[in-house]
């Protein structure tokens, strides 16, 4: 009798965890992990063992969405604290590291007055010693450098502390996932394995391929008594295969949010890969089963968590050929990329600074420089791509924000039109301790910081994008409106809302100037006709 096999169904979930917590960008390079622990983390499980019925009512507040509160209705407080105690000791390391990094911060501020630094360096922390270079900027403004390389050797980086928690997704309903830990649940398995284990690979390409119950049991460590769990996640039934684009010119499809899959001359291209799970749902989309066999180029606009996302990366690791990052890192607030993906696991990444391009006559990705959604703050990893597909021209500016329209003019000097753009209009924006507060070591104004957005263009920048670039196809993308979006974005739109007035009014201007123009949701496929 034949050994039964199975494949991994396409509905399993995964959550990629830090220290039990949603792994997103910044839970990777050791000093923003640092930071998020000691300035996010900590504080919010504090916040709940003190007040846990102040959460519980904020986290069903439709206008607190994405705020600091734990989702657990006010219960499982001794679980929280037990984590808490467990992380003060498990992330004693990363601890003392953010604590060094304040320190440093402030001995800068007080004692870097222009003359020269070298008198500094015994006086940094002794566990940051040789990790940073301290700087002026050319009006002796103080800084530091981070040797990100370095800690990625260090103690600093610790792989024990990630794990990946399996489930089944039946549905959109996700809660916001940055501001809850994950704790044990009898319908999940936490497997605790690093993310750069090939295993990982294994166990993702179970979707396509089949294993024997033993073999997959054995893989993800599971024990006898979680098989009736395992099986949950398993089907002898085989995925529909894959059929690739196999016509003259070349298709994009959009998978959701700013997730474009372009296939044309037998290369495949994969923009900012976030990826619904295959489920029952009444908003059609593409997902796992409708990416090719090997993707030949995955490329990352910025590093921010809807377009840099994990759980989507890990999932497809073992079908990239090349990694695409833009150039960048060195400080506490712009980590690199590539050493962030070899962390995790990926060896086929390609650095492109402005104006780089890889490919050739036929399909090349060029990188351009990418203004804005950073609240102000020096980050240079972040990359607008112009893909060219023989005499065809397709630009996602990603969240590109047009605050100098002239930039465009020099690009379309050097590059030539685009003649389709993808452009992110949400417009509004967090203000930058959202994303960014657990870098900062002192105080920032609140009107300050509510000045300072985590915003794409508005109308007037968009259409002064579209009419510098000679576009003659406009699609509005990365709004976060996809329902699968939730549990990083948190995001609810109404008709009145600004990102969608201002939105509405730069289709309807475009399709009164004769342009195809659309604000994208769920899925769309369209065809390049030759040039």
């Amino acid at each position: 009798m034949a050994t039964q096999l199975y494949y991994l169904r396409q509905n399993v979930k995964i959550e990629p965890l830090f220290d039990q917590w949603y792994a997103w960008s910044h839970l990777i390079p050791p000093a923003t992990a640092a930071r998020n622990i000691t300035e996010r983390h900590l504080r919010i499980m504090d916040s709940y063992v003190t007040a846990p019925e102040i959460h519980a009512e904020a986290a069903t507040n439709r206008r607190l969405l994405g705020g600091p509160f734990i989702d657990y209705g006010g219960q499982r407080v001794d679980e929280i604290a037990s984590l808490r105690d467990h992380t003060k000791t498990a992330c004693r390391h990363l601890v003392e590291l953010s604590r060094m990094i304040s320190e440093l911060d402030g001995l800068l501020r007080a004692e870097a007055r222009g003359y020269s630094l070298q008198s500094l360096y015994p006086r940094v922390p002794d566990g940051l010693r040789g990790y940073v270079e301290l700087v002026y900027d050319l009006n002796n403004h103080p800084a530091f450098r981070l040797f990100e390389s370095l800690l990625y050797k260090s103690r600093y980086y610790d792989s024990s502390l990630q794990s990946i928690m399996i489930s089944e997704e039946t549905s959109d309903d996700r809660p916001f996932v940055l501001s809850t830990p994950r704790l044990a649940c009898a319908a999940a398995l936490h497997w605790r394995i690093p993310f750069s284990d090939p295993a990982l690979d294994t166990f993702f390409e179970l979707k396509s391929t089949a294993s024997e119950l033993t073999t997959i049991m054995a893989l993800v460590g599971a024990g006898a008594s979680d098989e009736a769990l395992v099986r949950s996640f398993l089907t002898p039934r085989p995925p529909p295969v894959y059929r690739p684009y196999c016509g003259p010119n070349g298709r994009w499809r959009y998978f959701g949010h700013a997730c474009v899959l372009v296939e044309t001359q037998g290369v495949s291209i994969l923009f900012d890969p976030v990826l619904s799970y295959t489920y029952e749902s009444a908003v059609s989309r593409y997902t796992y089963l409708d990416l090719p066999d090997v993707i030949d180029y995955v490329c990352i606009t910025h590093n921010h968590q809807d377009h840099i996302l994990i759980e989507t990366l890990l999932q497809i690791r073992h079908k990239v050929r090349h990694v695409i990052v833009p150039r960048g890192g060195g400080s506490l607030q712009d980590p690199s990329l590539k050493l962030l993906l070899q962390a995790i696991g990926f060896t086929n990444i390609i650095e492109l600074d402005v104006m780089e391009k890889v490919g050739d006559a036929t399909v090349s990705i060029t990188a351009l420089p990418f203004l804005g959604e950073h609240c102000d703050l020096d980050v240079r990893t972040k990359s607008a791509y112009l893909v060219r597909v023989g005499a065809r021209s397709l630009l996602f500016a990603s969240d590109s924000c047009n605050i100098e329209p002239v930039l465009y003019d020099h690009i379309v000097r050097e590059t030539g039109e685009a003649e389709v753009l993808f452009l992110g209009m949400e417009c509004v924006g967090a203000p930058l301790t959202w994303l960014y507060g657990p870098l900062l070591t002192s105080k920032l104004d609140k009107q300050m910081d509510q000045s300072r957005r985590l915003a794409g263009s508005n109308y007037e920048q968009a259409i002064r994008m579209v009419e510098r670039c000679g576009c003659r196809e406009v699609y509005v993308y990365a709004m976060g409106q996809e329902p699968w979006l939730n549990h990083v974005m948190s995001l609810k739109y109404t008709e009145q809302s600004r990102p969608i007035v201002e939105s509405d009014r730069l289709v309807r201007e475009c399709q009164t100037r004769g342009m195809v123009a659309e604000r994208l949701f769920g899925e769309k496929e369209m065809f390049l006709a030759s040039g």
